[in-house]
């Protein structure tokens, strides 16, 4: 497993859903054939022998700008949301991107900031905090490490993670306040809520919020957002924000909710029939 000094490695643990091996595969084909025409690397892909569903992908990059144009290409971002809708991908190993000295980033560490408000691994608490003797959490009460989320491919609670950016929403004029939360390609859940201005015009809504910081921390491709306020009937994003959402995001799966239950469901290319982008340029 060599590789030469200017390459650089990247490995993945994939969790396939039940049902969708033979997708994964044709997918994999698919991202060979690209990884080898366009020259940026090649890859390998291994089962766990104990575990059938879960597979270690190996990416050899030619470069690190091999990796970037990779990351950046239009075909391979394609396939990459195919990839998310049918596998959880836990992202072990980046050696294409900065980071400790040792040119290697451990990115399982995001999962941590993107929920900073949750503990997880070894920040949990180590005392008894006053829960009853033998009583333990149940169901969705219950907090998802970074383990349990790589061993249960898909169950990211991305409208608990909205609910819990409205906290922070600062709607000091309208008191309507609403949460969102955008999940990248590699699992990363990026928040956002709506800030307020004296001047009104300057308000940003909390979907431009979480997809802009998503923009300025580098992710580029997006699976789905989350988007809750406070009210019984659906909340869905404004037209400035479908925009948005629509240009950097392209069909994303939208969830609505409110702070109880969910108020459906829907393809953003619904909300959005007819949209203005780079195309018509």
């Amino acid at each position: 497993m060599a590789i030469s000094e200017r390459e650089r490695l990247s490995v993945a643990l994939v969790d396939v859903a039940e049902g969708r091996e033979a997708e994964f595969v044709a997918l994999l084909g698919e991202f060979e054939v690209l990884l080898a025409r366009q020259k940026y690397g090649r890859s390998e892909t291994f089962r766990d022998e104990g575990r059938p569903r879960r597979f270690y992908a190996l990416w050899y990059w030619t470069d690190a700008a091999a990796a970037a144009a990779c990351h950046a290409d239009p075909a391979v971002q394609a396939l990459t949301r195919k990839l998310y809708r049918i596998a959880r991908v836990i992202h072990v190993v980046n050696g294409a991107r900065s980071g400790p000295p040792d040119g290697l980033l451990l990115v399982d560490e995001r999962r941590g900031r993107a929920e900073a408000d949750r503990r997880t691994g070894f920040d949990r608490r180590r005392r008894d905090v006053g829960r009853a003797e033998g009583e333990r959490r149940a169901g969705r009460d219950r907090r998802l490490g970074p383990t349990r989320l790589r061993d249960r491919p898909g169950e990211v609670d991305l409208v608990a993670a909205a609910r819990r950016a409205r906290e922070h929403a600062d709607a000091a004029f309208s008191h309507f306040k609403v949460g969102a939360a955008l999940e990248a390609v590699d699992g990363t859940v990026i928040a956002g809520c709506n800030i307020e201005n004296a001047s009104f015009g300057l308000t940003v809504c909390a979907e431009r919020v979480a997809m802009f910081k998503a923009l300025s921390e580098g992710h580029r491709a997006f699976t789905r957002i989350a988007i809750v306020a406070d009210t019984e009937a659906p909340t869905p994003p404004c037209g400035a924000c479908r925009q948005i959402l629509w240009e950097f995001g392209g069909n994303l799966e939208v969830l609505l909710a409110n702070l109880t239950k969910p108020t459906g469901t829907h393809r953003l290319k619904d909300l959005l029939p007819l949209p203005f982008d780079a195309r018509l340029l």
